[in-house]
């Protein structure tokens, strides 16, 4: 059987007060001539169908448009929730769907019943985990001590009653012991979300979201298939991909095979001095620039849209930020000119000295403050 794993759309969301839709929308389209492409026996959604629980009406419309044109191919699609949405709104209308061949996760209540799907090799049990956590699922297993997510996960696979000699695919949405972590996702003090990949043993495949990096957990046969775009610029050096599993007879591994998504707009970081960009060539690409410039560029921003109209944010490399609560003030020190006393504080601000042009500057300034004396005038 031909899988095609996919998960963490995060459908609606915003970065940088940039609206991604448009570019989940032109992705999502790819996947569709994908499907078309790779003839799929069944797709797989692992979670964070949305980026938030309450998503945008546009968001929502747009999914339903997705699995309408999937429904139109008669393929299997299995969706959990993952961390980002409602259970009660991914579960809403389950049944109904089913007759399209479409099935969502319940709200986790204990019990997980399996989607049969069948190929030439006979039954494969697919189950859907939604995202769970040790508050969940605590109130179902009230035998046993739950109190990390590694013993909420393990409680929920014992009440699966899994059929070992058959083939068993799991579709969940947590994070595995061992995985490549980035800044776009929700990052957790310590391991308390933690899952060892141990508790998956009884599966043939486990197709997980929740990690926006494409990677196997220790063999092909536990993996993420990571998000379809990027989302922040910690993963600007990912390659996003959708990942086709194929499942042969029992005991055999999976074959994985990545294909790769072009988006319409990719995301880029820009390390240089502001004239040095301002001579790039221009790009629709979502953009970080970074200045190398010291001194700051009045209306920095503004000029740098004529080159990357989809700029997101700007910073600078040199970017100084004191420790206001230990600066040594010298305010009431006679030994020094106000000179000195102003260079010593610049120098603690930006961990800089003075320019020979800068010093010249302030003198004069100073001069027609305190006039020519300025030196022996108090301070």
């Amino acid at each position: 059987m031909k899988i095609m794993h996919l998960s963490d759309l995060h459908l609606g969301k915003k970065l940088h007060d940039f609206s991604l839709l448009p570019d989940q929308k032109f992705i999502l389209n790819k996947i569709i001539e994908i499907t078309d492409e790779e003839t799929p026996d069944c797709i797989v959604i692992a979670g964070d169908v949305y980026d938030k629980s309450v998503p945008p009406a546009e968001a929502v419309a747009l999914f339903d448009h997705f699995i309408s044109q999937l429904s139109e191919r008669n393929l299997p699609v299995c969706i959990i929730s993952g961390n980002h949405d409602s259970a009660e709104r991914i579960a809403f209308g389950s049944k109904i769907m089913q007759k399209s061949n479409i099935y969502f996760s319940p709200v986790y209540s204990g019990k997980i019943h399996p989607v049969i799907l069948h190929d030439e090799h006979g039954e494969i049990y697919f189950y859907l985990l939604p995202f769970i956590s040790p508050h969940s699922v605590r109130e179902f297993f009230e035998d046993k001590k739950i109190s990390s997510y590694e013993d909420a996960v393990s409680s929920a696979i014992s009440a699966m009653q899994i059929d070992t000699s058959a083939r068993n695919i799991l579709i969940a949405h947590q994070y595995v012991t061992g995985a490549e972590r980035c800044d776009s996702e929700e990052i957790y003090v310590g391991n308390v979300q933690n899952v060892n990949a141990s508790v998956f043993a009884d599966f043939d495949y486990v197709a997980l979201g929740h990690l926006h990096s494409p990677q196997n957990i220790g063999s092909s046969r536990i993996r993420y298939s990571g998000t379809p775009l990027k989302y922040s610029f910690s993963e600007v050096e990912h390659h996003k991909s959708v990942t086709i599993a194929e499942i042969r007879k029992k005991g055999t591994e999976p074959d994985i095979k990545e294909i790769p998504l072009v988006p319409e707009r990719d995301m880029q970081e820009v390390r240089d001095s502001f004239q040095n960009i301002m001579k790039m060539e221009k790009s629709d690409d979502y953009t970080r620039v970074i200045l190398r410039d010291k001194e700051p560029i009045i209306d920095a921003v503004f000029s740098l849209r004529n080159v990357f109209p989809n700029l997101m944010t700007m910073n600078y490399e040199n970017e100084y930020k004191p420790d206001i609560k230990n600066l040594k003030y010298k305010a009431n020190s006679e030994a020094e000119t106000p000179l000195e006393l102003f260079s010593d504080f610049y120098t603690q601000m930006s961990q800089e000295s003075l320019t020979e042009d800068q010093k010249n500057f302030l003198e004069d300034i100073i001069k027609e403050i305190w006039g020519e004396n300025y030196e022996t005038a108090e301070t």
